[in-house]
């Protein structure tokens, strides 16, 4: 069984969350699966100094540094197709939202690199179930606006603390056609018709032991899917 990971880069505030990244990768082992690592051969928007959070003057490659989390080993989106993996994850990270699509700046009106939409709906498509930790539901409600389906999706809740403005992304992603449903750190919230698992992961005020309970809660469901 092979899960393909989807990386918008290295480092929480310009690419892929890594921790969350990392515990997708432990999960799908433990389950007996193996890792696909996937990014895109383009640069990120920018690159953030992670230790104050300035933009700096440097460019990065989202390939070479999602590599960095797989240890070398990584796929560049043109190569895989749906044929290859039984499920794809979607760590979270703000890659999802300045790399992969412009939402960070646009929000529900934004755009998704074609790239990305076409791994989303031709897994969607063909039956295969896709997890979409923390702030990555943002890709399938890009991905399936303006269609006939209704993805069913969650950030987390408005019920619990949350760094984030998590009653605006509901909003954004009613605007694009999906249904929003809030739940709490550690659950996860499945789209049953469309196999698409979602976990809040650091949408919410978290831990790293609460994140290890989330990214395994999505991995099993999201293999029981397929």
């Amino acid at each position: 069984m092979k899960i393909g990971l989807l990386l918008s880069g290295c480092g929480v505030y310009d690419g892929a969350e890594i921790q969350e990244a990392i515990l997708s990768m432990l999960a799908i082992e433990e389950a007996g699966a193996t890792v696909v690592g996937i990014s895109i051969n383009k640069d990120q928007y920018h690159v953030i100094n992670h230790t104050n959070g300035e933009v700096t003057t440097e460019s990065r490659n989202m390939l070479i540094e999602a590599a960095r989390i797989t240890r070398g080993i990584i796929y560049d989106i043109s190569q895989i197709s749906p044929a290859d993996i039984d499920a794809l994850v979607i760590p979270g990270g703000f890659g999802s939202a300045k790399n992969f699509s412009s939402w960070a700046f646009n929000g529900p009106d934004g755009t998704i690199l074609p790239e990305v939409k076409l791994m989303i709906v031709n897994m969607i498509n063909v039956g295969k179930p896709i997890a979409a930790l923390c702030v990555s539901p943002i890709l399938i409600s890009l991905a399936l606006k303006d269609t006939s389906l209704n993805p069913i999706l969650t950030l987390g809740t408005t019920l619990e603390k949350s760094p984030y403005d998590i009653a605006n992304f509901n909003e954004g992603i009613k605007k694009n056609g999906g249904e929003f449903v809030e739940i709490g750190l550690n659950e996860i919230n499945v789209d049953e018709k469309l196999k698409i698992v979602c976990s809040p992961c650091y949408m919410q005020e978290a831990t790293m032991s609460d994140i290890r309970k989330s990214t395994q809660l999505a991995i099993n469901r999201l293999i029981q899917l397929i």
